[in-house]
């Protein structure tokens, strides 16, 4: 089979190998789709994201969907918790500290023909659902978890600063939940607009944090009630935490380059605000095939670019361009 495997920064290079052979409790996926995260460009660009460096030449890929080898169309959960430790048990498993996900450290991903994936971790995806719409269950699934942590309510203003994939789909729900005003930023235009024709109704270019002004001003001086950080840069933190009303939350769901994120401690004492950090997602497959499938939540919209596996190198230089929304690869 073909698989695309990382040696070390930005080097990409097909490879034939083995088709693999399923182990206890999996089964064998044809894939079909892949999207190209960011995440995944962490490891791309840096060697590695965090404190996880790479370590051996690792294939990249967890936002995927496929053909199970007794037939079912299905999209995949790359998070395998251990379900025995404390924190599983407690309800925890995206903190499962034993977790196997793909596409990270010693384990492979997805970026090949073939792999086997634990059986309970693959879903059944109706017809209705393309291959590619089912690699987009994944984001989804870590938009809803950082939704759930807000706790909206109707009539809620919220603040999304960073409009790639996570961040639209973070505004298309909260829609969804009832907020009344919704304000998103991003460096690029193109990202503003889609988030404009997906719900916002304030969109505004970042521009080194001189857009506070303009969101304090739509808010009335007051503030949005949950500011979701979705970009990974420190100026989306800094606008968090200034455009934040006092007793509100701030949502931080970006990954940063340097594995550093600061916040100006003085702004969040005195507002006494509420931070949650988000972990990837929680028992969200289900909930997240359900609303695609009903035509509640687009994400057909957010694939703008589509590439062959033999086109890796060009798909993985288009995302990291962050040209349109989400990449991905079809097989």
């Amino acid at each position: 089979m073909k698989t695309v495997r990382l040696h070390g920064f930005t080097d990409l290079r097909l490879h034939d190998e083995p088709d693999p052979v399923a182990g206890v409790n999996e089964e064998l996926i044809n894939v079909k789709a892949v999207g190209i995260c960011g995440s995944d460009l962490h490891w791309y660009t840096e060697g590695g994201i965090g404190d996880d460096q790479l370590n051996h030449a690792l294939i990249l890929g967890h936002e995927f969907s496929g053909i199970s080898e007794t037939g079912m169309r299905v999209t995949v959960d790359p998070a395998i918790s251990c379900g025995s430790c404390e924190i599983c048990r407690n309800g925890n498993p995206n903190l499962c500290e034993k977790v196997i996900f793909a596409g990270h450290g010693n384990t492979d991903g997805a970026l090949c023909e073939k792999m086997a994936w634990e059986k309970k971790n693959q879903f059944v995806i109706p017809d209705k659902i393309s291959y590619a719409e089912g690699a987009m269950l994944e984001p989804l699934g870590v938009a809803m978890h950082a939704v759930d942590l807000a706790h909206l309510q109707i009539g809620m203003t919220i603040g999304v600063y960073g409009c790639g994939t996570i961040g639209l789909l973070i505004i298309q729900l909260a829609k969804l939940a009832g907020v009344a005003s919704i304000i998103a930023t991003d460096k690029l235009y193109h990202r503003v607009e889609a988030a404009h024709a997906l719900g916002a109704l304030m969109v505004l270019v970042a521009n080194d944090g001189l857009e506070i002004q303009e969101i304090m001003s739509a808010t009335g001086n007051r503030g949005v009630d949950v500011a979701f950080e979705v970009a990974g840069e420190q100026e989306a933190v800094e606008v968090a935490f200034l455009s934040i009303r006092p007793g509100g939350k701030v949502i931080l769901a970006g990954i940063p380059a340097d594995n550093r994120t600061s916040f100006p401690a003085s702004v969040a004492r005195r507002k006494g605000l509420t931070i949650k950090i988000v972990r990837r997602m929680k028992n969200t497959y289900p909930r997240a095939i359900e609303m695609v499938s009903e035509g509640l939540v687009d994400v057909r919209s957010l694939i703008t670019h589509r590439f062959p596996l033999d086109k890796f190198a060009e798909a993985f230089e288009t995302a990291q361009r962050r040209e349109g929304i989400k990449v991905i690869i079809e097989l």
